[in-house]
């Protein structure tokens, strides 16, 4: 599933930029895109897990130099990441004859990996594009399909399969990223206690990192529970949502919450294979909370920063979002479909001067709970972040 905005926002970014890169976790229709806009354009696509494309660029730049009139697509780039430098001197080189844009389209599956390499080398000359998983808003308007794409998660191929269907493949792409993906980013890690530290993450969505508690019940070191999410969190599978630290006179909580970031795959490493079983275990709350913030983190500006708020005494706030022009959007979020506020909200809200803020629920109508607060869909609280107000 390729949506118009996602194509669109990779076609002006390189109508404007040398190179762009396109970065999001395997599966997430990188590849489908990059397809889609080499039909657009003329261009050679590079696939850089066959050895056989990487073996063209033994020379990169001698290879590369064939194909200046072209859009050179580099499929996962961090197997090859020395060709950064290489893509600089391709990029002044096209400067000086006049090509100073729409030269490289560069797809990577580990940001902070990607981030970092083409950092180094091609500052001023490259864009960035998160792409993630569907959301609410590229998904058809009915409650059947919100209620899927809670279950299911956003890959598309887990979104558009049955119930069944849809299970079995994110089993699949959990292995795989255990025994074939992540030993390709850092040292051999050992699949099963990577894989029971992804499922006691998904057991605890939600909650304030405790890496001592984690590393007792794996029988590893906390620093070692620090590193194993750390990379999970630079695969794109894990956020860290950092706690908003004000100036205030205040006891605030230090922890991040951590979140397994696909609610689909939240439910996989639980065993939840359906609506029903899913409406009676005890992580029905929290996943849904993941499920908002991911899907309101996405729609978002870009610049925005987003956080949450909590205080020793109880004051809190879900999802607190910093949006570019400094202003603080507070969210609460609710499964319920009568949704009531607490005093640890109110308490937050004063903390903070807030003079807006929503709580977003599990219903579809929008109406006032408080002054200034206001109850919304999640889908409706996509839709005022994204738009151009």
């Amino acid at each position: 599933m390729i949506t118009r905005k996602a194509l669109f926002s990779v076609q002006e970014a390189l109508q404007r930029q040398a190179a762009v890169a396109l970065i999001g976790p395997r599966q997430v229709g990188k590849t489908t895109l990059a397809h889609a806009i080499a039909e657009t354009v003329p261009s050679l696509y590079l696939d850089l897990e066959s050895s056989e494309d990487r073996n063209k660029l033994v020379e990169p730049a001698l290879f590369l130099r064939l194909y200046e009139d072209r859009l050179v697509i580099l499929d996962e780039i961090h197997r090859v990441p020395e060709l950064f430098q290489n893509l600089r001197g391709l990029i002044d080189e096209g400067r000086r004859k006049g090509r100073r844009t729409g030269r490289f389209l560069i797809l990577g599956s580990a940001s902070v990996d990607l981030l970092r390499q083409s950092g180094e080398s091609l500052a001023g000359r490259i864009s960035y594009i998160d792409m993630g998983p569907l959301d609410i808003r590229e998904i058809a308007n009915n409650q059947e399909a919100r209620d899927n794409l809670w279950l299911r998660g956003g890959f598309p191929d887990s979104y558009l399969a049955d119930n069944q269907q849809s299970l079995t493949w994110r089993r699949d792409f959990i292995r795989t990223y255990l025994e074939r993906e992540i030993p390709q980013f850092g040292p051999r890690i050992p699949a099963q206690t990577l894989e029971r530290l992804w499922t006691m993450l998904a057991h605890t969505q939600g909650g304030l990192l405790n890496a001592s508690k984690l590393a007792t019940s794996l029988s590893i070191s906390g620093q070692t529970v620090a590193r194993y999410i750390d990379l999970l969190t630079d695969l794109l599978l894990v956020r860290r949502l950092e706690p908003f630290h004000a100036n205030i006179q205040k006891r605030l909580v230090k922890s991040p919450k951590v979140y397994v970031r696909d609610s689909g795959l939240v439910h996989a490493l639980l065993g939840i294979p359906n609506h029903n079983i899913l409406a009676g275990h005890p992580v029905v709350g929290t996943s849904w909370e993941g499920f908002v913030i991911e899907t309101l983190i996405a729609a978002a500006p870009q610049g925005t920063k987003s956080h949450f708020y909590r205080t020793t005494a109880g004051a809190e706030i879900d999802l607190l979002l910093e949006l570019p022009d400094g202003k603080l959007c507070g969210i609460e979020i609710k499964r319920s479909l009568a949704p009531k506020l607490e005093k640890g909200f109110h308490h937050a809200r004063t903390d903070l001067h807030l003079t807006r803020s929503f709580v977003v629920y599990s219903g579809q109508d929008r109406y006032p709970l408080a002054e200034d607060v206001e109850a919304i869909s999640v889908l409706g609280m996509a839709q005022l972040l994204s738009s151009p107000s």
